[in-house]
């Protein structure tokens, strides 16, 4: 069955669901709609509907000119199977000694490679985005230098993609969390996939906000998420750190960083590596051996 989108942007998120509300009414109906705001500091929201009869073009017209948005582009999605489509086109990503592949590519793992199995259903932390590319070159350079975590965490983890890559090098605790309970599931699927069961303690939280995080410090932290709560976590983090530990920090753009940077400089951290991939920033920072909040 053929299914219809129909994609537009405005400024604001409260002008972006008002107009997510008024798509309801049209008829057809959507079949799903759905906003967001684009990471790109100028507070422009997407809106898309989805359809699965041809949509009412000049209803869309009407609407985007009230909500002062752009125009609807509406394009015309074929059936297919999406996720045999992506595994035709997701190629391996190479990232320091780690390789991140999905089972059809299992037979070209190089020799010498630690392997990191995900399937590209799990969209979000295959390794292809390069935020997640600079957090496992950042752990690759940490291990180059002889640095090994005793204890690990991984906020905001997704497919806990970074918790096994820890995994996969220390024997060390290691704990992966995520906000969200499906990506808990996820992440707890992939442990298994991997053969990493009992090495991975999977938990929901929101930042440290668990038991299990409050338990130790740790040496590692990896967080890839966003600006905003990279820096609302940039205290607890801190406290979290073991003197001279380690908190590698992505989901930045590269505009960003520098303010991201500066508060947990400010905090006691010192820059110990910074890298850009494409719009993204990377940052490593090590807890000063003397600080203490």
């Amino acid at each position: 069955m053929t299914t219809y989108t129909a994609l537009t942007t405005l400024a604001g998120q409260t002008r972006a669901e008002a107009l997510a509300e008024t798509l309801e009414m049209l008829d057809p109906e959507p079949t799903g709609i759905g906003t967001f705001e684009i990471e790109d500091g100028t507070g422009t929201w997407e809106v898309g509907a989805y359809f699965s009869a041809p949509p009412d073009i000049a209803g869309l017209e009407l609407l985007a000119a009230a909500h002062d948005a752009k125009p609807f582009v509406i394009s015309e999605v074929p059936d297919q199977d999406w996720v045999a489509k992506v595994r035709r086109e997701l190629t391996p990503v190479e990232a320091g000694r780690f390789y991140v592949h999905g089972s059809h590519d299992a037979h070209t793992v190089p020799d010498g490679a630690q392997p990191l199995l995900i399937e590209a259903a799990m969209a979000f932390g295959t390794g292809h985005h390069g935020t997640t590319q600079g957090c496992l070159l950042a752990l690759d350079t940490l291990a180059d230098k002889g640095f090994v975590g005793a204890s690990v965490a991984d906020i905001g983890c997704g497919t806990a993609v970074l918790a096994m890559a820890a995994a996969r090098i220390w024997s060390g605790a290691i704990l992966a969390s995520d906000i969200d309970e499906v990506a808990v599931d996820v992440a707890r699927a992939n442990v298994a996939a991997n053969g990493l069961e009992g090495r991975i303690d999977c938990v929901e939280a929101r930042g440290f906000d668990h038991p299990n995080l409050k338990a130790a410090p740790f040496d590692l932290v990896f967080a890839n998420i966003l600006k905003g709560p990279l820096i609302d976590l940039a205290p607890e983090m801190t406290d979290r750190l073991t003197p001279g530990g380690y908190a590698i920090l992505s989901g930045i753009l590269n505009e960003q960083a520098d303010e991201v940077a500066g508060v947990y400089v400010k905090l006691g951290n010192s820059i110990a590596d910074r890298r850009e991939i494409g719009d993204w920033t990377t940052l490593m920072l090590r807890k000063n051996a003397h600080n203490s909040l």
